[in-house]
């Protein structure tokens, strides 16, 4: 269907016919996640979730995390916003050339019409407003100190003014499990008693999912320890155990990485816990959803919901973060560049008459 026609559906409050798309009426209301698929099974029984999950379409969509505050608690957008979106992704798709560093995205559009994700505002559906919920008053110091490239405005003299994340260390947990701007491959493996959720960057997670003891509380990892059971045919994933800490640390050693994606300034406490759920509504989409709470750095828990669509032809390629890492040199280079600059310029103002 043209765009020009779909606008002109939506103008004339005609129903547009929507593949995939099972939106409730109410646009401020969170449909349950649907236990009516029967996946295949694996050789020894278990729902087989095995294949590549890309998550790049997300970030092609651009859907944040955190829903802006427009949308009050409507979760969904209107038939409207979503012509919009629709007729967005067609013109990306179109600008698509096969070379390096272009522009443009692919099949960004037929994705948006294969599942109801493509009429969401936001990942985060709890608290109802789509927002996080407000940092203890003991979180949100360490929050405004933290140290990281991705601050505006923060001078750069050495490692110590930059995150785990920068130093190539890892994007730590949950944040790992969100999309990104490049690396969104995720590769369920399967085998007996295991699961193993592989990272097209920096992570690797292997899950049991039999009864075991949990670490000892000063054993923990920045991936945290996870294991899992199967709910019916959903896999459910409980995570603690992740190395606890924040960016303002002065010893780097110190640090963590944030739970908040889009945010690498936000702390980790020793009381984290994470669960995850991921439950195929088809052969080729898996709902995954997941909850984190700490209560020692979030006033509340959060849930976040979206899809991962299969994509067997995706390839992962190596993600070399170290080798070659030119980057925090150039960062502590150009903000030492930018301020000698500064000085010089005001220098030469003071040097002016009447300066």
């Amino acid at each position: 269907m043209r765009i020009s026609t779909v606008l002109a559906l939506v103008l004339t409050g005609v129903a547009m016919p929507l593949a995939a798309q099972h939106v409730p009426d109410d646009l401020t209301t969170m449909p349950p996640v649907s236990s009516d698929y029967e996946p295949d099974r694996t050789p020894w029984g278990d729902p087989d979730l095995r294949g590549t999950w890309p998550i790049e379409k997300i970030d092609d969509m651009d859907v944040p995390i955190e829903r802006e505050e427009e949308f009050g608690t409507r979760a969904w957008l209107t038939d409207e916003e979503y012509a919009e979106r629709l007729a967005e992704a067609r013109e990306s798709d179109g600008s698509f050339v096969d070379e390096l560093r272009s522009g443009g995205t692919q099949g960004l559009a037929a994705w948006l019409e294969s599942t109801d994700f493509g009429r969401r505002n936001s990942m985060l559906v709890d608290p109802p407003d789509g927002r996080f919920p407000p940092l203890t008053p003991e979180a949100q110091p360490i929050q405004e100190a933290g140290r990281s490239s991705w601050v505006r405005g923060q001078d750069r003299d050495w490692i110590t003014d930059l995150d785990i994340y920068d130093r190539c260390v890892t994007r730590g947990f949950p944040a790992s499990m969100f999309p990104f701007p490049y690396n969104n491959g995720i590769r369920i493996f399967q085998a007996p008693g295991m699961v193993v959720i592989h990272h097209e960057m920096m992570a690797t997670r292997v899950v049991p999912l039999f009864d075991t003891e949990r670490w000892p509380e000063d054993v923990r990892t920045y991936m945290g320890q996870s294991i899992g059971r199967w709910e019916g045919d959903t896999l459910v994933i409980e995570t603690t155990n992740i190395i606890d800490g924040d960016s303002a640390d002065p010893d780097i050693f110190r640090r963590a990485a944030s739970p908040n994606a889009w945010d690498t300034t936000y702390p980790t406490s020793r009381a984290a816990h994470v669960v995850e759920r991921l439950t195929m509504i088809s052969p080729e989409r898996i709902i995954y959803e997941i909850t984190y709470d700490d209560p020692l750095v979030y006033t509340a828990p959060w849930t976040a919901r979206y899809d991962w669509t299969r994509d067997d032809n995706y390839e992962f390629y190596e993600f070399a973060c170290h080798e070659g890492n030119v980057q925090v040199r150039d960062m502590i280079n150009s903000s030492r560049a930018e301020r000698l600059r500064a000085a010089e310029a005001e220098n030469e103002d003071e040097a002016q008459p009447g300066g």
